[in-house]
């Protein structure tokens, strides 16, 4: 791997001390990361490196899964560690920036490739990456890389003009957009074991009934209520993380192959999703705001009693949409997607039901967090003494312990210069463009707000969404899929 040196804008923020420090930490014990590396963390408070260091060691022993760490081994990993003072509208402060760059290279002997990662609200992706451009920090001879989280835009139209600014600072094959769920692990082994599950079942030839996938959290806005009341759960979710598990499935499960050039692939699907029409968004989309209720036993205040959230909002904290993509392969089959806050579970799960005469289906269940797996649920009815009511799951396929994180991955990839696992500007924008529909439905009111309480799995109005056309939400009563090969059973269609 090519010597780096790794800018990081937003670095006393609380995304690079959860995620960031520690992936970096694990690729450096794995030997994962270039051999000269170079980190700079900018912010707009004073401190000394020593004093960043430090923070950045704090920062590893409260979030950081690994145990046991070498204070040798630790010691080296934070000698790598600078902070400068930089105030992102300041352009005199890039040129500074620059000068402690260049005496890095030129103390480590490396060339000049550099890696800025905006790790800071979104509001600021244009300025930086434009003073980046004016300053030369990004004209040096090596190669530079930009990478930046979500939200890309606030809808089609700011996307756009935000794609426009960027690509005066940097091309296409220079931006690396994540979207930590496609750096899970299941994620990307999707295909390769729906593959080995399909033939293990005997399922190849089975008829697919729906798609259901569900991504559902316990926790409210917590602290993001600056953030989260003017994204919701359509662009906090829904337009990135939602569709972008929509394309990985579609573009696997047909193939039933392992991913090839997925950009072009995701791209596909995206163009053959039906789109929506602004006048008939009620009768496919779900729009909900929790309200109070239970969470684990314990009583929680409904969105609009959340500290900074005004008391008429109308923000969506939970949506539930119908699509279909019209292609040979998926033409017939309804994919149902939910997402929310303050639901019964912390999960993100994919469900593939088959076509049955029974009463119950047979099911594929792909499980992408908390527990990652994937296990078949066979309909006990019409065999001989059989209870339809108690399905019995087997498990099929694991993550193994120990298998690298989203961002660990992300973040490796991005230093290799491989772009296959982050969000292309094509998709972004195609997803944007099935998403606006929804949002001008929301801006004219044409939409009902739903209120559900905390605690329960949605609106009821997610259920009938399924319920016209025969279907129903597949829900577990209680026990995880890590219980399937012990023989527990589960519940079917459960209702709110």
């Amino acid at each position: 791997m090519e010597p780096t040196t790794f800018v990081l804008f937003g670095a006393t923020g609380d995304l690079a001390k959860r995620k960031i420090y520690p992936a970096l930490y694990l690729l450096f014990v794995d030997q994962k990361l270039p051999k000269s590396f170079s980190l700079i963390g900018l912010g707009r408070r004073e401190l000394s490196d020593e004093t960043f260091q430090a923070n950045v060691e704090q920062s590893l022993s409260t979030f950081s899964k690994s145990e046991g760490r070498d204070p040798e081994v630790m010691r080296n990993f934070l000698r790598a560690f600078r902070y400068h003072v930089l105030d992102v509208n300041r352009k005199e402060d890039y040129t500074k920036l620059l000068q402690l760059v260049e005496q890095r290279e030129d103390e480590l002997n490396i060339l000049p490739n550099r890696m800025f990662y905006l790790s800071v609200g979104p509001e600021l992706f244009e300025t930086i990456a434009a003073n980046i451009h004016e300053s030369g920090l990004g004209s040096a001879n090596g190669w530079k890389r930009l990478v930046i989280e979500k939200p890309f835009g606030h809808d089609l139209p700011s996307a756009r003009q935000l794609n426009i600014q960027l690509n005066q600072a940097f091309d296409e094959t220079e931006i690396y957009r994540i979207d930590h769920y496609l750096g899970k692990p299941m994620v990307q082994q999707m295909g390769q074991r729906l593959h080995s599950a399909l033939s293990e079942q005997d399922l190849g030839t089975r008829n697919i009934a729906n798609i259901q996938i569900t991504a559902s959290e316990t926790l409210g806005v917590e602290e993001r209520a600056g953030y989260y009341d003017h994204a919701g759960a359509i662009r906090d979710m829904f337009q990135n993380h939602m569709l972008q598990l929509l394309m990985m499935l579609a573009i696997e499960l047909p193939n039933r192959s392992s991913v090839v050039e997925v950009g072009n692939l995701k791209k596909k699907v995206m163009k053959t999703l039906k789109p929506l029409h602004k006048m008939d968004v009620s009768h496919h989309i779900v729009r909900g705001q929790y309200g109070e209720g239970e969470i684990n036993g314990g009583k929680v205040a409904g969105y609009t009693a959340e500290p900074g959230i005004a008391l008429d909002s109308l923000n969506d904290t939970f949506i539930a949409a119908r699509l279909k993509v019209d292609d040979p392969f998926w033409k017939d089959i309804p994919i149902y997607i939910r997402t929310g806050k303050r639901l019964k579970e912390k999960l993100t799960r994919i469900v593939i039901e088959f076509k049955s005469e029974s009463p119950l289906q047979d099911h594929l269940i792909v499980e992408i967090g908390p527990n990652d797996g994937i296990s078949f649920q066979r309909s006990n009815s019409g065999k001989e003494g059989s209870d339809v009511d108690k399905p019995v799951q087997s498990k099929l396929s694991a993550i193994k312990a120990g298998i690298p994180e989203a961002y660990e991955i992300l973040i490796h990839d991005a230093l290799k210069g491989d772009k296959t696992y982050f969000a292309h500007w094509d998709e972004v924008e195609l997803s944007w463009e099935w998403v606006q529909p929804i949002l001008d439905a929301y801006r004219e009111n044409l939409l009902p707000l739903h209120i559900y309480p905390a605690g329960t799995y949605g609106p009821n109005e997610s259920d009938k969404l399924l319920e016209q056309d025969g279907f129903h939400w597949f829900d577990f009563k209680s026990a995880s899929v890590n219980d399937a090969n012990k023989g527990e059973l589960y519940a079917y269609g459960h209702k709110t």
